[in-house]
């Protein structure tokens, strides 16, 4: 066992550190929800990734994102991200989609075999397909509903989607997904915390983003790592 797992061994026991090592784990989504999770995963010792996300890194995104650097402006995100988890860990295994990907262009990704699906996607129709898609290949899954406008990490809650309240996004990826015969059976990260209106701003000119949402620093990473933990502990057996 590699000498930086220590201290997860003494926790987990190392029959699970070498468990995480053959886990492979599909993250869609490397914004600041997205990138929190694959690395609290890496860092766990989880041993194969498939990483997706199509954006560069913006200035806007240094408040919460953990790849946003003055250094790392205007490279892409699932190459910076797959620089600090190989860094993390030299044997990690990585497939990178630097790609936007639309509704129909999910399937073939989705035909790898995956131990977990982490969706940290911010558009609606991407994500609601992704999360379809996955459901129907019978994939473990946790979804990243809304973490813009809010506050308050207590407030943070981990519930079957069916059981997802006060979450305006939770309430459309829910409508959305109905549509397509899916009710249950994704895990979702949301948090119930109100979002005033004078926090969100529409835009326009902007690929795949219709309006932006007050976000404060330490939100999306406590979604990112509430994710990170759901994967964890249901692979190790663990309620969460």
């Amino acid at each position: 066992m590699d000498n930086w797992k220590e201290r997860t061994a003494l926790l987990i026991g190392e029959d699970m550190i070498h468990k995480l090592s053959g886990i492979h784990i599909l993250v869609a989504g490397l914004g600041g929800v997205g990138a929190y999770a694959a690395e609290q995963l890496c860092r766990a010792g989880i041993g194969r990734f498939t990483l997706i996300d199509g954006d560069t890194i913006q200035a806007t995104n240094r408040n919460r994102q953990v790849i946003a650097l003055k250094s790392t402006e205007g490279r892409h995100k699932a190459e910076v991200m797959a620089s600090r988890l190989s860094d993390i860990n030299p044997a990690v295994e990585l497939e990178v989609i630097d790609a936007y990907l639309k509704e129909d262009q999910f399937e073939p990704v989705l035909n790898t075999s995956y131990d977990y699906v982490v969706d940290a996607i911010d558009t609606l129709t991407p994500k609601v397909h992704l999360l379809a898609g996955a459901f129907k290949k019978d994939y473990r899954i946790v979804s990243s509903m809304g973490s813009g406008g809010r506050l308050h990490p207590e407030q943070v809650r981990i519930a079957d989607i069916a059981d997802s309240n006060h979450c305006r996004f939770a309430y459309i990826v829910r409508k959305y997904l109905h549509r397509l015969g899916v009710r249950t059976g994704i895990t979702v990260v949301y948090s119930p915390e109100s979002v005033a209106k004078d926090t969100i701003r529409e835009t326009s000119g902007e690929e795949n983003k219709r309006s932006v949402v007050g976000t404060i620093s330490y939100m999306p990473p406590i979604f990112g790592c509430y994710c990170a933990s759901v994967v964890i502990r249901d692979l190790l057996g663990i309620n969460y």
